[in-house]
């Protein structure tokens, strides 16, 4: 749902479990987010973003895709 997400995630080396912690969240509750079962709040977008990948935008960061198409 957020490839560009995952594949900052993957050249950084960050794992699900490092936004789990960022965020006070289970790793199964990242895992709904990040494949689109759930939504990301306002705050956690940026709690990322700020975190994590602070030279990013948020525009690029949480771009989604269709997956029904």
């Amino acid at each position: 749902m957020f490839p560009n997400l995952k594949a900052e995630m993957a050249r950084t080396g960050k794992k699900y479990n490092d936004i789990a912690e960022i965020l006070g969240i289970s790793y199964d509750s990242v895992m709904n987010k990040i494949n689109g079962k759930t939504e990301f709040t306002r705050s956690e977008i940026f709690k990322i973003r700020d975190t994590l990948f602070p030279d990013l935008s948020l525009e690029y960061l949480f771009k989604t895709v269709d997956q029904s198409a």
